[in-house]
């Protein structure tokens, strides 16, 4: 049983969602503000957060930045504001999807579910593929899909569920040039519109992330897209 934390300030919203989820076969927990739903993910350690974007004493962007400087947990974001800079500026902090208030509970649960999909390892790929059981290696990256973890050189890589979808499709076909359409397919497989400036954050955020690990695989097609270096994959370090 996934257990979802729900912060909003609003007891009514919570209590909304908390039903709906709990109806559906998730556990839930509850914060009413940002220090409390950090709080509350550091103890109980949800599978997943939905998370109020304006709130008191922290509001949602900053518990999402928090929470990302820790933790794989995935995040999806509630919020009044409908344009789609805002969506765009809460997918690039790191949420994992964006829904605007006033919102559906069955849509939300649906958007949870697809989610949790994702970081189990559901991920489709831009062309029907037989994807590895448990998951895959390309040189020194390995990424194991059953637990979602991703290691370069034998040290951890923190990647959100985005992160991972966009890193394993381009790592499953080594060399082949991906356009920001291809990988808006890989990572909003309910074909959500963004933006190719959502795309480019992703990769912009991947590359940091393997940088640090002294690594980079990722190539820039100028004008096209990106793919990934095999032969740089292959290097030792």
């Amino acid at each position: 049983m996934s257990t979802i934390l729900v912060v909003d300030d609003d007891p009514h919203i919570r209590q909304v969602v908390c039903f709906a989820l709990d109806k559906n076969g998730f556990s839930t927990v509850e914060a009413s503000d940002g220090l409390m739903a950090l709080e509350v993910a550091q103890r109980e350690r949800p599978d997943l957060v939905v998370l109020d974007v304006a709130m008191p004493e922290m509001d949602g962007t900053e518990v999402c930045r928090r929470i990302r400087k820790t933790y794989d947990t995935p995040v999806i974001f509630l919020s009044s504001k409908d344009d789609e800079v805002d969506r765009i500026v809460g997918l690039e902090i790191g949420a994992d999807d964006y829904v605007t208030k006033p919102f559906s509970p069955r849509e939300l649960v649906a958007r949870v579910k697809a989610v949790l999909r994702r970081q189990q390892g559901a991920l489709k790929s831009v062309e029907p593929s037989a994807s590895p059981a448990t998951g895959m290696v390309r040189g020194l990256l390995r990424l194991d899909e059953e637990r979602f973890e991703a290691h370069w050189d034998g040290r951890h890589l923190a990647l959100t569920v985005t992160e991972f979808a966009v890193l394993r499709a381009l790592a499953e076909h080594p060399a082949r040039m991906f356009t920001r359409d291809m990988l808006m397919n890989v990572a909003y497989p309910d074909r959500r519109i963004v933006s190719d400036r959502t795309i480019d954050s992703h990769i912009r955020h991947l590359r940091a992330k393997l940088l640090a690990l002294g690594a980079e695989p990722i190539e820039t097609v100028h004008g096209l897209g990106y793919r990934f270096s095999d032969r740089q994959a292959r290097q030792e370090t």
